[in-house]
């Protein structure tokens, strides 16, 4: 890496946009501060894989990985939505947070359709283009050619091209740029590391900014298909928004100092520190998860004569930590008396919290649910 070249300014007149140099090609690693780095995220990632396969409803725990990525991921762009808002059905969000609730709901059905289109598809261009397809879909951002790449020249920062505090090539360049980082995900003649080809392929993916819109959660969503695809991961449990959110002018400042002074070391250690990082905070998240579900086991089936419905009750809380009277009818067949009743003890013993919700239906009435805060906590 020492002669890396991430390519040339070019100048358009009244802007200089960059156009990145090609990454398929042979790479060669000489820093020991990276390969140390690389040996540990390795170890950590490995780790996490190895615990998400004895961890029992392993999809549970999946859902609201996927929720806090994209809350995370969201956040990054401006979104004001976090977890506990992502986890509400729509007709309970406030009027004002309906868009920012759409978009995260987008990320979420996003990144689970991609991750069951991997069996079949590989990670590819149109790959990348149906999930910003679906990102997209209903929408701000809507009517800027979801799933196509773009036709016009876009820029980051700035209210003009003119102060812009970043340009990307220029359009008629995206397809064949984003051709080259296909065929750098897919060469196996050129031996590099996993985890160092995902993070130049964000980094590349990023600096050509091939759509419109979304080019920021898509990268980042790129990441973990990356890892699932490349079998680095048997389940998609590691998502870096949340690393990235938490350093946000870093992430930042790290992409763009490759651009400007060829720096793609100091990318490479920031990314591969996330990876750590975010593996080792997975495993404690796990870890605290099963104590959390243990814990309360011992307390239902010790205090309640009914432990059999509560357990169910407790069964949907893993995936959906917000549960209405109505639902606990349907997953129980008691009557509606009897799922206030179970939900109010359930309070009583301190698992739920009861919250009044926002007026609904054509009345208004005001209508009660319950929240697994502990859990939610966790995530």
């Amino acid at each position: 890496m020492k002669n890396f070249k991430a390519g040339q300014y070019q100048n358009q007149g009244s802007y200089k946009s960059f156009q990145p140099n090609f990454i398929n090609r042979q790479w060669f690693l000489e820093d020991m501060d990276i390969i140390m780095l690389l040996s540990k995220a390795s170890m950590e990632l490995g780790k996490l894989d190895m615990y998400s396969e004895h961890v029992p409803d392993i999809d549970l725990f999946i859902s609201m990985h996927v929720r806090k990525e994209a809350s995370q991921s969201s956040k990054i762009e401006g979104t004001q939505t976090n977890i506990e808002d992502v986890i509400l059905d729509v007709e309970d969000v406030s009027a004002d947070k309906k868009d920012d609730w759409e978009e995260v709901h987008n990320y979420i059905d996003a990144m689970n359709e991609s991750i069951e289109q991997l069996k079949t598809l590989p990670f590819s261009i149109r790959l990348i283009k149906q999930a910003h397809k679906r990102l997209l879909q209903g929408v701000r951002g809507k009517n800027k050619l979801p799933g196509e790449f773009r036709s016009s020249q876009n820029w980051i920062g700035g209210v003009s091209i003119n102060d812009a505090v970043f340009v990307p090539p220029i359009q008629a360049t995206v397809q064949e740029l984003m051709g080259d980082l296909e065929k750098f995900v897919h060469n196996e003649e050129f031996q590099f590391p996993e985890l160092l080809k995902i993070a130049l392929v964000h980094y590349q993916f990023e600096t050509i900014h091939p759509f419109l819109d979304g080019n920021g959660r898509v990268g980042r969503l790129l990441i973990v298909l990356y890892l699932v695809e490349k079998k680095m991961l048997k389940n998609p449990i590691l998502y870096l928004s949340d690393f990235f959110e938490r350093n946000r002018q870093l992430y930042y400042d790290n992409l763009m100092n490759v651009r400007t002074k060829n720096d793609i070391k100091q990318w490479f250690k920031f990314f591969l520190t996330g990876i750590i990082e975010t593996a080792q905070n997975g495993v404690k998240t796990f870890d605290a998860v099963l104590k959390l579900k243990q814990d309360t086991e011992i307390k239902i089936q010790t205090n309640h004569a009914r432990s059999r419905h509560l357990l169910k009750i407790m069964e949907y809380l893993y995936k959906e930590p917000i549960i209405k009277p109505h639902t606990v009818v349907e997953i129980t067949k008691v009557s509606i008396p009897t799922a206030y009743t179970l939900l109010d003890e359930m309070e009583k013993m301190g698992i739920l919290k009861g919250v009044k919700m926002a007026k609904t239906g054509k009345k208004g009435n005001i209508g009660k649910m319950y929240v697994f805060q502990e859990y939610i906590k966790l995530f």
